[in-house]
């Protein structure tokens, strides 16, 4: 498994990270915890958790105790990387509010949710901890400081944006360079997939200019650019949490992508993670598989070397989402 450096922190992490957004519903608690020790095996060393992932109504599904109820992703990554710890790298997120009104990135919600992350981990500390989602109600100031008394106790290594426009990590880094904190971003989450490219417009060259790396989630866009067999189930796409179903469009890319994979003896999910890893800026991609043979199928897109004109061709059926 390849690996890269997470912008300017040293940390290295394997070019495929596995996403628990949806740990203790698809996988279960007990399939979630074989998917990490898959992972392991395949040389993934990079796991993205968030201290609302699992537990929340978004994932509510028939079967399955209520949200508030289920084990979080948290409590069963942890459980799942006892005596793997030293060997991994560790990303979780707070501060959504879609589901908590007090959430945010205050001082004091940061000091609380960090504490419960951590015990619920079972760890000493977070490798890459993100803000999860912009908080209009306080100040940037505010979170980077709390963040920078986190990294001098030891509970967090490196901080990283989730969710943030360019605008805003730009400020972050002056608000870190001109008050001397050890809290400046080195990394960027956002959604990013050959059908969806609002990065490209400002964010990634704003990181490739001063250095921090993205990690794309969502690269295989709901599975629709993974296979177009995704298309005859009867729930797909944000469907899956009370969103809509695939557009014209998408399916129409799709269906182009199929065929360039034909023509070129590859798989979808390859072509569609083999183009996002051969992005400047991006160090590792997100992928949220439900099975470890899902899983190896996606880690075995790093063997892919596409050429420059392969990589052109790709970028060519969305160019108009990038604008």
């Amino acid at each position: 498994m390849e690996r890269s450096v997470l912008g300017t922190s040293g940390i290295r992490v394997s070019r495929i990270c596995l996403g628990s957004a949806t740990f203790g519903v698809a996988p279960d608690a007990t399939s979630a915890g074989a998917m990490v020790g898959a992972a392991l095996d395949l040389g993934i060393d990079f796991f993205d958790t968030a201290d609302v992932y699992g537990s929340t109504p978004t994932f509510d599904r028939p079967g399955l105790p209520p949200a508030g109820e289920r084990e979080s992703a948290e409590e069963i990554l942890g459980r799942a990387l006892v005596g793997h710890r030293d060997d991994v790298v560790l990303a979780s997120k707070s501060g959504e509010r879609r589901f908590d009104a007090t959430a945010g990135l205050s001082r004091r919600y940061i000091a609380q949710q960090v504490e419960q992350s951590l015990r619920r981990l079972q760890t000493d500390r977070i490798d890459l901890y993100y803000a999860h989602f912009p908080d209009p109600s306080t100040p940037l100031e505010e979170t980077l400081a709390a963040y920078d008394t986190l990294i001098q106790q030891g509970k967090i290594r490196s901080v990283a944006l989730s969710n943030h426009a360019a605008w805003q990590v730009t400020q972050a880094l002056w608000i870190a360079d001109d008050r001397r904190l050890a809290s400046a971003p080195v990394a960027a989450q956002v959604q990013y997939s050959l059908l969806h490219r609002k990065a490209e417009r400002e964010l990634t060259s704003a990181c490739q200019k001063f250095g921090l790396s993205i990690v794309p989630f969502a690269p295989l866009h709901g599975g629709l650019l993974a296979d177009l067999a995704v298309l005859e189930r009867p729930v797909a796409g944000d469907e899956r949490y009370g969103g809509s179903r695939f557009d014209d469009r998408e399916v129409a890319v799709a269906r182009a992508l199929a065929d360039l994979a034909d023509d070129w003896g590859m798989q979808m999910q390859h072509l569609s993670l083999a183009w996002l890893l051969a992005q400047p800026t991006v160090a590792s991609v997100i992928v949220g598989a439900e099975t470890p043979e899902e899983l190896q199928a996606n880690a075995s897109a790093t063997d892919i070397n596409l050429t420059a004109e392969q990589v052109a061709h790709l970028s060519a059926l969305t160019a108009d989402l990038a604008d």
